[in-house]
């Protein structure tokens, strides 16, 4: 009858047909990616541990979930993939089972409501992605019905077994698995929910406006203003538009006179000075031996005297 169960096999024989199992998969293409956990914890970190958290909160699942411990501890999830909205696996038990599980996005009212709330307590993605922020932010991530992590409304699962019961042995070991999955890519959890983790980081810089004033004038010191303070000499950046062009140096001294300043009488020539020579000598007139000629300068000035007296 379609409604006994298949008779008992042994965990040995359930290893080696799931063995047998992955090695066609593999043959195939198919990219396996078993659940493997080291020793009695499933989750060690903060979004793998508030996965399982999430799914023990309710009286829903409480009945079903440990036989689904039990075999994801045992290595009985053989490959798990985790896609926007969905989840697919292979479990073994007296057969391989194909679980199918279903999870719905996140509605957008709730999902800014969490960026919202969240803004200026998540610094980095990295910190985000490892779980390091405050307390309030990871009550407000893990917050039930209204939180991140899904409610039994909110998942829908399906497997390929013989089990009558809502939730399967083998869709509690998913679900498990999920957790497991998460401690290595928590990304996956955004992934799954159909939401961009990045827009939890974007917000908590949005409260923050970027000034596009520009100050006066008045308030801008100048590069002297700055030498002057500090006792430092300044150089000037080149090619900066946001820069005055500085002034170029005369090249020379100008000899255009200003405008509206007078002009500089001429200079008198003195006769006999180094600049100008003095008159020539008389040609055929000779001086007499170890007297020097007299300068005509001087006998100008002997002539002025004459004509004054």
């Amino acid at each position: 009858m379609w409604h006994k169960w298949k008779p008992y096999v042994s965990a040995p024989e359930r290893r080696r047909k799931a063995k047998r199992e992955v090695q066609k998969l593999s043959k195939k293409g198919h990219p396996v990616s078993p659940v493997v956990i080291d020793g009695r914890t499933i989750a060690r970190t903060f979004w793998g541990k508030s996965w399982c958290e999430n799914l023990e909160g309710y009286s829903d699942y409480a009945n079903r979930l440990p036989r689904g411990r039990t075999y994801v501890r045992n290595g009985s999830v053989l490959d798990l993939q985790i896609a926007p909205g969905e989840v697919q696996a292979l479990v073994s038990g007296s057969e391989i089972y194909k679980v199918a599980v279903k999870v719905a996005v996140v509605p957008k009212a709730r999902w800014t409501s969490i960026c919202t709330d969240c803004a200026g307590g998540i610094d980095s993605l990295v910190e985000l992605l490892q779980g390091r922020f405050s307390k309030g932010v990871m009550e407000r991530i893990c917050r039930q019905k209204t939180g991140l992590f899904p409610a039994p409304a909110e998942i829908q699962f399906s497997c390929s077994c013989p089990d009558w019961a809502s939730m399967c042995k083998h869709v509690a070991a998913v679900l498990y698995g999920i957790g497991a999955r998460l401690d290595d890519r928590p990304e996956l959890l955004f992934h799954l929910r159909r939401v961009d983790e990045k827009d939890l980081i974007v917000k908590a810089g949005s409260g923050l406006p970027l000034s596009t004033s520009v100050p006066a004038k008045d308030r801008v010191l100048a590069a002297d203003g700055l030498s002057e303070l500090f006792g430092l000499e300044m150089t000037a950046v080149e090619d900066d538009p946001a820069l005055p062009a500085p002034a170029k140096p005369p090249r020379g001294r100008s000899t255009k006179p200003k405008p509206g300043a007078r002009k500089a009488p001429p200079k008198r020539r003195v006769a006999g000075s180094a600049s100008t020579p003095g008159p020539a000598t008389k040609p055929g007139r000779q001086t007499k031996p170890g007297r020097p000629p007299k300068k005509a300068g001087a006998a100008t000035a002997a002539n002025k005297r004459v004509r004054k007296s």
